[in-house]
C-alpha cells in the first residue's frame, strides 16, 4: 500500500477530529446523566475543557517546529487515548478532570493538523485549509447523526466514546507513515516565551470575533428556536445541525471557487453573510425563517477561521509556521470561549432576540474590519 500524501493525511486528521466532536456533542446529555452533573457543573466542565485546549496550543506549535510532522500522529494518538476518558467519568469532578485532559489533547491535535495543512498549501501551491475544515464540519454532522442512532439503540457513553476513540486511533495509524512529510528547519528554533508579532495579534483578534459569532449560534440556536419561537424539540434540534451542514457547504464552495489572493474578499463576504443570516434569525417571526437565517449565518461563518489560518501560515517564516498556527488558534479560541457567555449575559439583561441581534451587528463590524485591516504579506520562503 502506497504511503498517504500530505494532503490526504491532513484531510484524514480533520475528519477524525470532527467525528469525535460530533459524537461528543450528541452524547453530552448522556455524559451529564452518567456523571450525575447539574447544569452548572456541566457548564464548568465545558469551560475546563476549553482551558485545557488553550494550555496546549502554542506549546504544540513550538514542538512541531522543533520536530516536524512526525509529531502529528503522536498528537492524534494521544487524543485517541484521552477520548476514552469522558465515557468513564462517574462524577462531576471526574468529568471535569477528564475534559481538561481531553481538551489539552484536542488542542494539540488541532494545531498539528492545521500546521500540516499550512505546510502542504505552501509546498503544493494548492488551497487546502477550507477543504480540510469542510471535512471537519461534515464529519461533525455525520457523527452527530450516528451517535443519535446509537443512543436510540441503547448505547451508553463508554461504548460511544470507545468507538469514537477507535476511529481517531485508526486515523493516527494511517497518518504515521510517509517519506514526504515536512521536516523542521535547521538553525534557531522558536521559543515558547517570545514576542508575538503585531500582525499575528491582529489576525488572532479578528479570528476571536469570528469564533465568537460562530459559537454563539452553535450554542444558542436551539435555545432561540425553542424559547423564543416555541419550536418543538425536533425542530429546535435542526438549528445546530443545519448550522454545521451550512459550514460544510460554505467551506467546500470557497475551496472550489476562490483563488489565491482573494482572501480579503472571502473574509469580507463571509462576515457580511454571517451578519445578514444572524439578523434574519434573530428577528424571524417563524421557526422556518429563523432556520433560513441560521443556515445563512453558518455559511458565512464557515470561511473565516480556515482563511485566517491560511493567511497566517503564508506570512510566517518557515521555521516558525507551526508556532504561528498555535499562537493564532490560541488567540482565536478566546472568542470561542467568550461568545456564548456574553450572549447569555445579554439575554438575561434584555432578551435573547436582542442578544442575538447584537451578534449580527458584531458580524457587520467584523466585515468592515476585514475590509480595512492591513494583512501581512506572503513570504516566499
Amino acid at each position: 500500500m502506497a504511503p498517504l500524501s500530505p494532503r490526504t493525511r491532513a484531510l484524514i486528521g480533520f475528519a477524525a477530529l470532527g467525528l469525535f466532536w460530533g459524537a461528543f456533542g450528541a452524547a453530552l446529555p448522556a455524559l451529564q446523566r452518567r456523571a450525575e452533573a447539574s447544569d452548572a457543573e456541566l457548564g464548568l466542565a465545558l469551560v475546563v475543557l476549553a482551558f485545557g485546549a488553550l494550555v496546549s496550543m502554542r506549546a504544540t506549535g513550538v514542538l512541531m517546529d522543533r520536530f516536524g510532522a512526525a509529531l502529528t500522529p503522536v498528537a492524534v494518538g494521544a487524543f485517541a487515548v484521552t477520548g476514552l476518558l469522558p465515557g468513564l467519568a462517574g462524577s462531576p469532578v471526574e468529568l471535569s478532570a477528564a475534559l481538561f485532559v481531553l481538551g489539552a489533547a484536542s488542542g494539540a491535535m488541532d494545531v498539528a493538523i492545521n500546521a500540516d495543512a499550512v505546510h502542504d498549501e505552501l509546498a503544493s501551491g494548492r488551497s487546502l485549509l477550507n477543504l480540510a475544515h469542510a471535512f471537519f464540519s461534515g464529519a461533525v454532522v455525520l457523527a452527530s447523526v450516528a451517535t443519535g442512532l446509537l443512543r436510540w439503540a441503547g448505547a451508553e457513553p463508554p461504548l460511544i466514546f470507545s468507538l469514537a476513540a477507535l476511529a481517531v486511533l485508526g486515523a493516527a495509524v494511517a497518518m504515521r507513515t510517509g517519506p514526504d512529510r515536512w521536516l523542521p528547519e535547521p538553525g534557531e528554533r522558536p521559543r515558547f516565551f517570545q514576542r508575538v508579532a503585531g500582525w499575528l495579534l491582529l489576525l488572532g483578534g479578528l479570528g476571536a470575533v469570528a469564533f465568537w459569532i460562530e459559537n454563539a449560534w452553535q450554542s444558542w440556536a436551539a435555545v432561540h428556536l425553542e424559547r423564543t419561537l416555541d419550536a418543538p424539540p425536533a425542530a429546535s434540534a435542526l438549528g445546530p445541525g443545519l448550522f454545521a451542514a451550512a459550514m460544510t457547504a460554505g467551506r467546500l464552495a470557497v475551496h472550489r471557487l476562490s483563488r489565491p489572493g482573494a482572501e480579503r474578499r472571502v473574509l469580507v463576504a463571509g462576515a457580511a453573510l454571517a451578519g445578514a443570516g444572524s439578523a434574519i434569525a434573530a428577528a424571524a417571526p417563524s421557526v422556518w425563517l429563523a432556520l433560513v437565517g441560521i443556515v445563512v449565518a453558518g455559511a458565512g461563518c464557515s470561511v473565516c477561521a480556515p482563511t485566517l489560518v491560511s493567511i497566517a501560515g503564508r506570512a510566517a517564516p518557515r521555521a516558525e509556521r507551526a508556532t504561528v498556527v498555535g499562537s493564532l488558534t490560541t488567540l482565536m479560541y478566546l472568542g470561542f470561549l467568550v461568545g456564548p457567555a456574553v450572549v447569555g449575559g445579554l439575554a438575561e439583561a434584555a432578551t435573547l432576540r436582542i442578544s442575538l441581534a447584537s451578534v449580527a451587528g458584531l458580524a457587520f463590524l467584523l466585515a468592515l474590519a476585514f475590509a480595512l485591516a492591513p494583512f501581512p504579506a506572503r513570504r516566499s520562503g
